[in-house]
C-alpha cells in the first residue's frame, strides 16, 4: 500500500499541476468516444495500451473480458453498457482479451475451480468459447487451446453485446462500431478481428488500411 501512496502524492505534486488545463475540463464533463472492455487482469492498462488520456476511454473490466447477454445476468456490466451509449454516446465498443488469460484456462480446466463457485458461474457467460475450443482444438497441446480460447472468446462476447438493445440500436442505426482485440503481453502486438475474414491481423496492418 505504501507504493499507491507515494503514488498518489507524486501524481499530486507532479503530474496533476503539468495537466492542470485537462483536469479542470474533466472536472466538469467527460466525453470518451470509445467504450473499452477487457480483463481484470493485472497485466493490462487500457491506458497505457492505447496511449489515451484520462477521459479518452470509458472502461469496463472483469474477469475474462465477458459481456453476459441480455438478460442473462444481475451485473454491472449491462448497465455500465448502456450508460456508455445511451448517456455517453460513445461510438465504439472494444472488447480486449490477452495472452495467458488465467479466466480462460478456468474456462478449459473447470475442474480447477470447485474451490471457485463464485468463478464457474461466472464463466458460464464463455460456455460457448468452450465449446468451440473443444469442437475445432481436439488432440492439440493445452497452449495451442489456450490460445484459441482467448481469440474466441473476443468473438463470443461480440455477439453478446449485439443482444443488448441499445448496442444493437446504435448498430442498426450506424451510430456504433465493435470491435474485437486480442493483446499479446510479451511482444506488446494487439491483433484485431477482420469484419470481412473473421481472422485476427496485426492491429498496425488494420490502422494502415482504413487510413
Amino acid at each position: 500500500m505504501q507504493k499507491l501512496f507515494d503514488g498518489t502524492q507524486r501524481f499530486r505534486n507532479d503530474t496533476f499541476p503539468r495537466h492542470r488545463e485537462l483536469f479542470d475540463r474533466l472536472s466538469a464533463r467527460q466525453q470518451p468516444e470509445v467504450l473499452f472492455i477487457t480483463c481484470s487482469d493485472s497485466r493490462i492498462d487500457p491506458n497505457l495500451l492505447t496511449q489515451t488520456e484520462p477521459g479518452d476511454i470509458f472502461v469496463l473490466r472483469n474477469a475474462g473480458n465477458i459481456v453476459p447477454p441480455h438478460g442473462a445476468s444481475s451485473g454491472g456490466e449491462e448497465a455500465t453498457i448502456d450508460y456508455a451509449v445511451q448517456v455517453l454516446g460513445i461510438e465504439h465498443i472494444v472488447v480486449c482479451g490477452h495472452s495467458d488469460c488465467g479466466a480462460m484456462k478456468g474456462l478449459l480446466h473447470p475442474e480447477k475451480l470447485n474451490e471457485l463457485p463464485a468463478v464457474g458461474r461466472w464463466l458460464a457467460h464463455a460456455e460457448a468459447t468452450r465449446s468451440v475450443v473443444h469442437c475445432t482444438c481436439h488432440g492439440r497441446p493445452d497452449h495451442e487451446k489456450l490460445d484459441e480460447a482467448i481469440r474466441q472468446n473476443v468473438r463470443v462476447q461480440l455477439n453478446h453485446l449485439r443482444t443488448i438493445p441499445s448496442v444493437n440500436a446504435g448498430l442498426v442505426r450506424a451510430r456504433l462500431q465493435l470491435h474485437g482485440w486480442v493483446y499479446d503481453i510479451a511482444s506488446g502486438q494487439v491483433h484485431v478481428v477482420d469484419e470481412t475474414t473473421g481472422r485476427y491481423v496485426a492491429g498496425a496492418d488494420v490502422a494502415l488500411a482504413t487510413n
